[in-house]
């Protein structure tokens, strides 16, 4: 491990503990330097992994100090109700945004998923969510054509994939076993979350079956930004 990230990891111990109040001035450069007996340069690399991981915000000329991070909001991973619901129940400023609806190449595993043929044609949905009008999650459906016939119309307009199948006649949902990972942003991934590279995002993989048929309405994949939740298993 190196010494800014020592360093880096020992202040963020101490700002979670409770030791610096929000908006507090920390240590400066020298200091730091000081105390760990380091060039004073190391100190400086440390507070930047500081101010990348949201930790502290940096006034020129005046040092470092405390920022106050964003409420982390409690989310239940289950697949039964919609995340656009969850959010509403939680009173949340909630907002969904469509950012891409397209016809994708044949993807054995995604089609695998869907439990649908080769010949069959696939849409992918995008959808950024948003929480006080900053992005938190990237939502990405999978839905084949033979499940439902005009996705390639309105898939554009998709904000909510629950409240289309509603739409459809489809109430009640199961899930399918779900795969859960940790990623680090790719450089569009930063771009439309807001991030930094630093910042974790949590993957999960999974499937949504109408309960009543069996059938597989959607393959998912939704990111989530790692530093705005805290995730409750059912």
């Amino acid at each position: 491990m190196s010494a800014e990230t020592e360093i880096a990891e020992r202040l963020i111990s101490e700002i979670v503990s409770g030791r610096y109040n929000v908006h507090e001035r920390l240590p400066s450069e020298n200091e730091i330097a000081g105390k760990y007996k380091v060039p004073r340069i190391t100190a400086r690399k440390a507070y930047e992994k500081l101010e990348e991981l949201g930790y502290v915000y940096r006034q020129q000329g005046k040092g470092s100090y405390v920022k106050d991070r964003l409420t982390q909001i409690e989310l239940v991973l289950s697949g039964g109700v919609s995340f656009s619901q969850k959010m509403l129940e939680k009173g949340y400023d909630f907002e969904s945004r469509n950012i891409f609806s397209r016809e994708i190449k044949y993807n054995k595993r995604i089609y695998d998923c869907l439990e649908t043929g080769e010949k069959d044609r696939v849409f992918k949905i995008g959808r950024l969510r948003f929480i006080d009008g900053q992005p938190i999650a990237l939502h990405i459906s999978y839905i084949a054509k033979s499940v439902f016939p005009d996705i390639a119309a309105e898939g554009a307009n998709l904000t909510s994939m629950f409240s289309y199948y509603n739409s459809k006649g489809y109430h009640e949902f199961l899930s399918k076993p779900s795969l859960l990972s940790v990623s680090f942003p790719t450089k569009l991934q930063r771009k439309l979350l807001g991030c930094t590279y630093l910042v974790p995002l949590l993957a999960l993989q999974s499937g949504c079956i109408d309960k009543r048929t069996g059938a597989v309405l959607e393959c998912t994949k939704i990111l989530y930004r790692c530093d705005r939740f805290s995730y409750i298993m059912p």
